[in-house]
């Protein structure tokens, strides 16, 4: 299998989903950055709580070509005070060929993100560490086990298959 051939999400191919992926272009569509505590926040004392909160939108460009943007929100507190605020959507405009559309949601649910996350988790730790803060590493992320989880809260009926 050539590098620009999937076979399914998972790495096997369901009967007839070998298609073809190409990445056209991957950019940051949007970041953001908020220190809402400045500069007192850097004075407080205390353990960093993070939340991280993940989100994509896809949009058809054209015959087999997607926009797709992944958005990475991480939010840090210390105590009851955001200490920070970063957000990043990495977008990437994919042609996706010859897939069924089981196979090609499956493909834009996790080949996708899996390409895209790398370029955000760069962004956020440049905003992170450009705000003063120490250095912040997002670690990785299933999408394929997201894609799963979120196939079964849909159709509760697969999730004894």
């Amino acid at each position: 299998m050539s590098e620009n051939e999937i076979a399914g999400a998972n790495g096997a191919a369901p009967a007839g989903a070998v298609g073809q992926v190409a990445v056209q272009k991957i950019y940051v569509r949007d970041s953001s950055f908020e220190v809402p505590g400045a500069p007192m926040i850097f004075q407080e004392q205390g353990q960093p709580n993070i939340q991280l909160n993940l989100s994509q939108k896809v949009q058809n460009l054209a015959e087999s070509v997607f926009e797709v943007v992944l958005t990475v929100t991480v939010t840090c507190k210390i105590a009851d005070k955001t200490a920070y605020l970063a957000e990043v959507q990495q977008a990437g405009i994919f042609t996706l060929s010859g897939f069924d559309q089981q196979s090609l949601h499956a493909v834009i649910g996790t080949f996708c993100p899996n390409t895209l996350f790398p370029y955000a988790r760069q962004a956020v730790s440049d905003l992170v560490t450009n705000g003063g803060f120490p250095p912040f590493l997002l670690q990785p992320v299933n999408f394929e086990q997201l894609y799963a989880e979120q196939g079964r809260r849909r159709d509760p009926a697969t999730a004894n298959a």
